[in-house]
């Protein structure tokens, strides 16, 4: 069986101090052998500046480097712009979301959706660039059904992209559903699922709620009963998180997408378990 693909994705730092751990964290990683590590794009565009230079100073190092991109509060020509730069920079791989509007602006600006976004770039660039999209194995938290969400997930896929990002999951008949489910409506395109090494329980728990990803209940009454004893968390973790990817990988995945949090201990700790990127 082939080893699935490592991607890696990385956070925009607000300050030198962050700007200089992540180029650590990064050269860490980097020995793990990632196809790519992506960087996330702020609601609204609003880390636009910061994403494009960290893109810049990853592929400066020889790694290759997907920037997210989200449409949502955008013109046309800002898009058509952001894509010019990516493109003069040597980018070859996007992420293209919807994204968020930043708390307390109304205008949704010209794309309401990310297959509005995967279809612009497709007119805009060819086949300039790779486009990754995202998937939600539990269901996108505003979706109106189950069905509505795989709707919308075909649009993206028939809109031109080339493979997708799952929201992170700790249930495997979530993705393995989900997969099904989609494969079912004739789309081909490789579905990777996002992985989230557990650093904090309490603030896992927290955004979880937030962003709709189900914690099972077995998983958080085991963590509850740990307490504050950090490194009893930080083991049950590993073993969740890693036992999770075994099932993945033996599932056929085509590769596994780390939300590093801009550290390495826990992404290289799996991996190492896992044999991979070795």
């Amino acid at each position: 069986m082939a080893k699935p693909e490592l991607s890696i994705e990385f956070f925009p730092p607000q300050t030198p101090e962050g700007a200089q751990k992540l180029r650590d964290t990064c050269r860490k990683l980097a020995t793990l052998k990632p196809s790519f590590f992506s960087v996330t794009y702020g609601a609204g565009g609003s880390t636009r500046e910061r994403t494009f230079a960290t893109v810049r100073e990853i592929a400066a190092d020889g790694f290759e480097a997907a920037p997210h991109l989200s449409c949502i509060g955008s013109t046309r020509a800002s898009i058509r712009e952001i894509l010019a730069e990516y493109a003069a920079a040597g980018i070859r791989r996007i992420v293209a979301l919807r994204g968020d509007l930043p708390s307390g602006v109304g205008d949704p600006g010209e794309f309401r959706y990310a297959n509005e976004l995967v279809e612009f770039i497709r007119n805009e660039t060819g086949d300039r660039f790779h486009l990754e999209v995202a998937a939600y194995p539990e269901w996108h938290p505003q979706a109106k059904s189950p069905k509505d969400d795989l709707l919308a997930f075909k649009r993206k896929a028939d809109a031109g992209a080339n493979s997708a990002i799952t929201q992170y999951f700790y249930n495997f008949d979530a993705y393995a559903h989900f997969v099904e489910s989609v494969r079912a409506m004739g789309v081909e395109l490789p579905i990777v699922p996002g992985i989230m090494p557990i650093v904090s329980f309490s603030k896992l728990a927290r955004f979880s709620d937030a962003c709709g990803a189900e914690l099972p209940r077995w998983m958080r009454k085991k963590f509850e009963a740990f307490g504050d004893d950090a490194e009893s968390i930080r083991a049950f973790g590993l073993d969740v998180v890693t036992e999770l990817c075994e099932r993945l990988i033996a599932a056929g995945a085509p590769g596994l997408h780390f939300y590093s949090m801009n550290q390495a201990g826990l992404t290289t700790a799996i991996c190492e378990r896992l044999k991979l990127g070795c």
